[in-house]
């Protein structure tokens, strides 16, 4: 079932680079992520309620309101930093790099979460690094 899930993020976020690219004329990135945010909290919490889990909240532990709070620091950053190039750059070019963040994801969870390194695991990050760089390249003409 993962795989479902992961593949309706990638559409999604396929959607998100075109739709913000389109809606970016003449809109100050910051503020269209401001825009896009009020949307964001309310559709979440739209979500948590009409699943119940209101109460939950309670029993979240310290360290891990920590490690939300820096991850949703971190979350809103990548997403200024992402609307900012794509405010300035084409979006094709813009999504392949801010996509390297997969392979730097590979070597964070392997690191930290001491997740299993497989020869299957180097070479798609490998072929990842590649592909990003032959687009890049390829728009430098």
């Amino acid at each position: 079932m993962w795989v479902l899930w992961a593949l309706l993020a990638a559409v999604s976020a396929a959607l998100v680079v075109v739709l913000t690219k389109a809606g970016l004329k003449n809109v100050d990135s910051s503020l269209a992520f401001a825009i896009q945010a009020v949307f964001i909290f309310c559709i979440t919490w739209g979500v948590i309620y009409f699943q119940g889990n209101f109460a939950e909240i309670k029993e979240i532990e310290n360290k891990a309101w920590v490690l939300l709070i820096l991850a949703g620091i971190a979350t809103t950053l990548s997403t200024l930093f992402s609307f900012k190039a794509l405010s300035t750059g084409p979006a094709s070019y813009v999504v392949t790099i801010e996509r390297m963040s997969l392979v730097f994801a590979i070597v964070l969870s392997v690191i930290f979460l001491k997740e299993k390194v497989t020869w299957q695991l180097v070479l798609g990050a490998c072929v990842m690094i590649g592909g990003a760089v032959l687009i890049v390249m390829s728009g430098e003409e």
